[in-house]
């Protein structure tokens, strides 16, 4: 099968290079569009000059089950019905937070045509737990 698909690349060079600059420009504009990834280290320092809201985007029930200081839990689902609630965070970065870093680029794309200024938190809840920092439970 490997040898198949080196045949097929060495025949079809041409196709798997335009295959190979596509795919890189839409990784390049899902990225960009879902606002700027940002560290555990770099969360901290926002949140701590107080620049920075954690908003937690995860289930109710999943955010009880620990959660990173002061966030605010609003469901992904719920994002549109209570956006209002952000009004009061516009000057500073809401920093979104998920599982693991999938979801949270629909939700800044939705909140950066809103007009507010968002990251995301890269790899989610786990990368936070990954680097052992506390969470609330």
């Amino acid at each position: 099968m490997v040898a198949h698909l080196l045949e097929f690349a060495t025949n079809h060079y041409l196709l798997v290079g335009l295959f190979a600059v596509l795919l890189a420009l839409l990784l390049a504009h899902e990225m960009k569009g879902g606002g700027r990834s940002i560290g555990t280290r770099e969360l901290t320092a926002l949140v701590n000059a107080d620049k920075g809201v954690v908003i937690d985007i995860r289930t109710k029930k999943d955010f009880a089950g620990g959660h990173i200081v002061d966030a605010i839990n609003i469901p992904q689902d719920k994002l549109t019905a209570r956006m209002a609630e952000l009004e009061k965070h516009k000057a500073k970065t809401l920093i979104i937070v998920d599982a693991m870093g999938q979801q949270a680029g629909a939700v800044c794309r939705d909140l950066l045509k809103a007009g507010f200024n968002v990251a995301r938190l890269s790899g989610g809840i786990s990368s936070w737990r990954g680097d052992n920092l506390p969470v609330v439970k």
